[in-house]
Formats: structure tokens, C-alpha cells, sequence
């Protein structure tokens, strides 16, 4: 990390239940010439990957559904979210992991995946670089039920539906998932259902 308008960089671990929680204190030079002294907290969780399976032939996608306890004592109602299937990377890499994840969480074993872009998810609070890839599955390759890892507590329902459908749902509020909707908006505009 080399930024010289950064110095006296204090780090306190605030928490460390499930990921890590730090209180950064430092001094940022403002476009001014002054010192500025700055407090922030930054949540660590890990990097990510996240993946939107399609099938041009049938025009359909698959995502999950999942309960999600932040968004839940955030006003989602009854704390139920669709996203397409993720998961924190395993050593660092990001294409065997979202492989992984796939099979685990939709029952889908997938061989080939497109990484499309990287993306900060919440750059003002959280470290995590998501890693989003796109893929094409068929029905052949269903080898599970999916519904997550039993060691991971995750309830998981797959989805199969419609694109223009999941479009729909991102217009009407029931997908309110950013990745979720960042994949979805990327096939529309790369004509992922055109070709």
C-alpha cells in the first residue's frame, strides 16, 4: 500500500467472531495541504466470487434463494433474499472456488466459467473484491439437489427461471441482491441471450 497523502496508520482489532472488525485511525493530506486526522472502521470478511449460470437454449438462469439475517433487521420483511450462487474464496482462487460453490449450492458441476469484472462491493466499510464470472450450464449437468454445505448452515432453494423474468423481478424489488443485479444487467447488455 503506497499512498503518500496516508500516514500514521493505527490498526485495533475490534472484533473477531465470524470475520474481523478493525478501527483504522490515520491522517489523509487534504487537497489543501493539511494533516486530517480520520477514524474508520473497515469489516474484513475475505475476498468473494460470485456467478451467474444461464442456458441460451432454454433463456433461463439460475439463482438462489436464501434467508439473510442483515437484511432482515434491515427492513426485508422476512429476511429472504435471490442472488445468484457466491461464496468467500478457498486459497485465493476465485475460478476453483465459484466451480465449487456452484456444485455445492445449485447441484450444477460446471467445468467452464467466464470471469467478466471485479468489483469493491462497499468500498467505505467492507475490504472484500468481488469476483464476478458468468456460465453456461445444461440440464445434463445437474449431479445434486444443491442447497449449500451442511458444515455451513445454508438453507438454500434453487431457482431456475426465466431471464427476462429475473429482469423483471429486478424491476418490480423482489431481486434486491447488487451482484445479483450487476450480473443480470451485464448479460442484458452483452446480449448473452442474442448470440
Amino acid at each position: 500500500m503506497q499512498n503518500n497523502r496516508v500516514r500514521n496508520i493505527e490498526r485495533e482489532l475490534l472484533s473477531d467472531n465470524w470475520y474481523s472488525l478493525e478501527k483504522i485511525t490515520f491522517e489523509y493530506l487534504r487537497d489543501d495541504g493539511v494533516w486530517e486526522k480520520q477514524i474508520r472502521e473497515a469489516y474484513d470478511r475475505g475476498n468473494g466470487a460470485v456467478i451467474l449460470l444461464y442456458n441460451v437454449e432454454k433463456e433461463t438462469v439460475v439463482l438462489t434463494k436464501q434467508f439473510r439475517m442483515p437484511t432482515y433487521v434491515n427492513g426485508n420483511t422476512d429476511g429472504m433474499m435471490i442472488e445468484a450462487c457466491a461464496g468467500i474464496l478457498e486459497k485465493g482462487n476465485a475460478e476453483e472456488t465459484i466451480k465449487m460453490e456452484v456444485e455445492e449450492e445449485t447441484g450444477y458441476k460446471i467445468d467452464h466459467v467466464k470471469k467478466v469484472f471485479e468489483s469493491y462491493m462497499s468500498p467505505g466499510s467492507v475490504t472484500e473484491i468481488l469476483h464476478f464470472f458468468i456460465g453456461a450450464y445444461e440440464d445434463g449437468m445437474k449431479v445434486s439437489q444443491g442447497g449449500g454445505a451442511d458444515d455451513e448452515t445454508e438453507n438454500i432453494e434453487v431457482l431456475e427461471m426465466g431471464f427476462n423474468e429475473a429482469l423483471g423481478m429486478v424491476k418490480s424489488g423482489e431481486i434486491r441482491d447488487a451482484k445479483t443485479i450487476m450480473l443480470l444487467q451485464y448479460a442484458q447488455i452483452e446480449g448473452i441471450f442474442n448470440q
